[in-house]
């Protein structure tokens, strides 16, 4: 039998969540949740999932069904512990898209850009004070990350929005004054404007690199293989559930 991720102790916190989540409880749904698990741990192709999962098509069949009705995110909003919003950090990491991952079909957004390092997507990362996850957003890795922080900075109610220099924008930051934030935000080298963020506070965003660096354990976050976005992004949510689980 390959390793197991799920205690009976996690498993009893998870079977309330997925009940009310309106699932049909299958006796094998525990070790079907497993063969996902494994999945998102070793980043093998679904065809290579080991037989003690069961076929490995209704494995992937369960992940993509709970994908497609937003199970994966009542999920992970479900297990998200309380939130200490004193302060905020964003911050955005590049993962590399595996050439399996494209293809998808024609229409179908899959949030997969052309950068300097080939096909890559970008997940956009909101922590909270302890540097536990919130919530992200998946885009292209060509789109600079400017862009995708006003999404970022309407899911926040922290005190204290902390970012870097990429998110350096008039516009940003009046955007968080509009909602009593206070941006920590250092300015760029060429910006005309005096830099006077809190460096103390500023010096804490490290704890959101340490969460990029926990869910990159998971080899199918640090690599994408999904060729949907919706199905890549159930992945990352998967992920920041387990980190709110074993906490």
């Amino acid at each position: 039998m390959p390793r197991l991720l799920l205690t009976d102790e996690s498993w009893s916190k998870l079977v309330p969540i997925i009940r009310d989540s309106g699932v049909y409880f299958k006796p094998n749904l525990r070790l079907i949740i497993e063969g996902i698990l494994w999945k998102l741990r070793s980043g093998a192709p679904w065809r290579d999932l080991p037989e003690c999962f069961g076929p490995w098509s209704s494995v992937y069949n369960q992940f993509n069904r709970w994908a497609q009705k937003g199970r994966w995110i009542y999920i992970f909003k479900s297990i998200r512990g309380e939130l200490d919003n004193e302060w905020n950090f964003a911050d955005g990491t590049i993962v590399s898209a595996h050439q399996h991952a494209a293809g998808a079909a024609s229409g179908v957004e899959n949030a997969i850009g052309k950068s300097r390092g080939g096909n890559t997507t970008k997940v956009h990362m909101l922590a909270d004070a302890h540097g536990n996850p919130i919530d992200f957003e998946i885009i292209g890795g060509h789109v600079h990350d400017s862009q995708q922080a006003e999404n970022l900075i309407a899911m926040s109610e922290a005190e204290s929005f902390i970012a870097d220099k990429a998110y350096d924008s008039e516009s940003l930051r009046q955007q968080a004054q509009n909602k009593q934030m206070h941006t920590v935000i250092p300015r760029r080298k060429n910006s005309k404007k005096g830099d006077n963020h809190d460096r103390d506070l500023y010096k804490l965003r490290h704890l959101i690199e340490n969460l990029f660096a926990r869910l990159k354990h998971f080899r199918a976050v640090a690599t994408r293989y999904e060729k949907l976005k919706r199905n890549y992004e159930a992945i990352v949510y998967i992920g920041c559930a387990l980190v709110w689980l074993n906490l």
